[in-house]
């Protein structure tokens, strides 16, 4: 187990350096200071800019200076509103963090359940009405989904409303949590069905069978336990995207999340935060699945010795 870790903190180690590399490269194409600035800048303040940008050293300099700052927690300051954007992110990864958390709470739940349903009475109406269903969710684009669920309960039936935060109301929160949780219950759904079928064909539960267990117990406490392993890994995986990726909902819904932070920074070319939120996604999906695969190889030795 020791020797899996190790293996596992060096491979992180080398995804986030690549990763802090091409960040750096983050920019607006042609000179920085010149595109903030604009065309009709005069030369004195394109210099000025570039100096106090950085711009002005060595390449290797700059890559130097700007890993030294990610190493104390410095990730520049937002050339449009002149803030830390750490500060900026830490203030908005709650908005962001609490519509990941819920979205994925509900996927894995109804995901699961959705899943053991179909694979408890298969090749049956509930199995065929599930996975179509699933199907449908899968083929859908979020953004999609969002668009739709705005005109239809914002708009048209006036349920709830189209976009604000949780501390206006808990029913804000619904229609984006609802279309970030739609495609990973779907996919959740699917896997858990497709492992609960694999396992129940397995000769330890046939055996359990031939003992004269009953088929609930079998399937519940044989199968179900050892199906949950590929389960682990999609609703890890899943959960790293939508904490760090609800870019498009948070734009949609107007969230003030991270998503809609970097939505902001890219109509404004402001790339130090865009390089802020860049690296913040990446550090953090790099960092939960990390996480998930030293679960997956403590709860599956073969995942180890592999």
């Amino acid at each position: 187990m020791i020797t899996y870790l190790l293996r596992k903190f060096l491979y992180t180690i080398l995804v986030l350096v690549g990763v802090v590399v091409v960040t750096f490269f983050i920019r607006p194409p042609g000179d920085p200071a010149r595109v903030l600035l604009g065309q009709r800048a005069d030369s004195a303040s394109v210099s000025a800019m570039r100096e106090q940008l950085g711009l002005d050293k060595p390449l290797p300099v700059q890559i130097g200076r700007y890993m030294i700052n990610l190493v104390q927690g410095d990730l520049g300051r937002s050339i449009a509103t002149n803030r830390s954007v750490s500060e900026t992110i830490c203030e908005r990864l709650p908005a962001t963090a609490l519509l990941a958390l819920t979205s994925i709470f509900i996927a894995t739940i109804l995901g699961i359940l959705l899943g053991v349903t179909a694979a408890w009475k298969p090749n049956t109406w509930i199995d065929t009405l599930t996975m179509s269903t699933s199907l449908l969710g899968i083929s859908l684009p979020a953004f999609v989904v969002g668009l739709l669920f705005v005109l239809l309960f914002g708009v048209v039936l006036e349920w709830f409303p189209n976009s604000g935060y949780v501390d206006r109301g808990p029913e804000f929160l619904v229609l984006p949590m609802i279309t970030l949780a739609i495609r990973p219950l779907s996919i959740i759904a699917r896997i858990t069905r497709a492992s609960m079928l694999d396992v129940l064909g397995q000769d330890y539960v046939r055996t359990a069978r031939a003992k004269g267990l009953s088929s609930r117990t079998v399937f519940l406490k044989h199968a179900l336990r050892n199906a949950l392993n590929p389960v682990v890994t999609t609703v890890s995986a899943w959960f790293a995207g939508l904490l760090a990726g609800t870019y498009f909902i948070e734009f949609i819904f107007n969230w003030p999340g991270i998503g809609l932070a970097a939505f902001n920074a890219i109509e404004k070319l402001d790339y130090p935060m865009i390089q802020g939120t860049v690296l913040f996604t990446a550090v953090v999906f790099v960092a939960v699945n990390t996480l998930a695969d030293i679960v997956y190889g403590y709860i599956d030795p073969k995942v180890r010795l592999s």
